[in-house]
């Protein structure tokens, strides 16, 4: 297979799908693309064939990547009415993106699969930035050769691309992302508010951290949001709570306890119920805040 000109569809064209389309576009691939919303003006300059349904992407293309919001979503895009499996014949590759139950992941393969087509979960991690800077982590479940045959299309959206294991182990990663970051978030705001209340300088307290065992990405970036009260989404609590949902739900299928998950679940579910769904998930701190009834960085008299 050459990758000078492949037919590639791409399901899907939100905030994060519209930037990594426009990767492949850029690379000279030719796209047929579906979108439910508006069509972001870059792809339709571009020269993208716009389709009317996802069965009219996956009948023009080869390979058809899908990036929608959750489980049903994917399902939908596949086996709904006018669906990708609708418009699929063999030898196709169906790769979804989404971050999406593994459990459901390993069922969706199986059904593309049947229709004699590969069928790859690649979900990312790296939010808005990430897709639009062609930086994503990209955590791919599928067989061992496709994965190989369509590295050099993650490549154009990606930097760090693993394959994790056979389908389904792509999404379980994610998941697990999802929950050491969530986790890193709650761990972040504690220690703040406890240097605040404490009568320190949360600022010099975050810089003397990054020197030592307890720094991390969550500590640099979000623990600056929280000092300087920049909460405008970077990544919405409301996918958070999404991601989390899907660790908490496989969780109990598995019979695995996640407690510390589940706590901060109920912590974003805080902050959506004072309006913040689409808070930055660093003002997770917020509800840790009510709590303690003081904010990062405020004054103790």
């Amino acid at each position: 297979m050459t990758f000078s000109a492949l037919k590639i569809g791409f399901v899907g064209l939100g905030i994060m799908g519209g930037p990594m389309a426009g990767h492949l576009i850029k690379a000279g691939h030719q796209l047929f693309v579906y979108t439910r919303g508006k069509t972001p003006d870059a792809i339709a300059r571009s020269g993208a064939t716009q389709c009317v349904t996802s069965r009219g992407v996956a009948e023009r293309a080869d390979i058809i990547f899908t990036m929608v919001p959750d489980t049903p979503d994917v399902e939908a895009a596949l086996f709904g009415e006018n669906g990708i499996a609708a418009g699929l014949s063999k030898g196709k590759i169906v790769i979804d993106m989404s971050s999406i139950s593994p459990i459901a992941t390993k069922v969706f393969a199986k059904r593309i699969n049947a229709l004699g087509c590969d069928y790859l979960d690649a979900p990312v991690s790296g939010g808005e930035v990430g897709a639009k800077n062609a930086t994503l982590s990209i955590m791919v479940g599928g067989p061992d050769a496709v994965f190989e045959k369509m590295k050099p299309l993650f490549e154009l959206m990606g930097k760090n691309i693993t394959l994790v294991g056979g389908n389904g182990d792509g999404q379980t990663a994610k998941v697990a992302n999802q929950i050491i970051v969530a986790l890193n978030i709650e761990a972040v705001g504690e220690a703040l508010l406890f240097a605040t209340r404490a009568g320190a300088d949360p600022a010099r307290v975050r810089q003397a951290l990054m020197g030592g065992f307890a720094s991390s990405k969550i500590l640099e970036v979000h623990g600056e949001r929280m000092i300087k009260r920049t909460f405008d989404p970077g990544f919405r609590i409301a996918l958070h709570q999404k991601d989390l949902n899907l660790a908490l739900s496989s969780a109990r299928e598995l019979g695995v306890s996640l407690p510390n998950t589940a706590t901060a679940q109920e912590l974003f579910s805080s902050c959506v119920a004072h309006g913040g769904k689409a808070w930055d998930h660093s003002a997770m701190v917020r509800a840790l805040e009510k709590l303690s009834n003081i904010e990062v960085g405020q004054k103790v008299v």
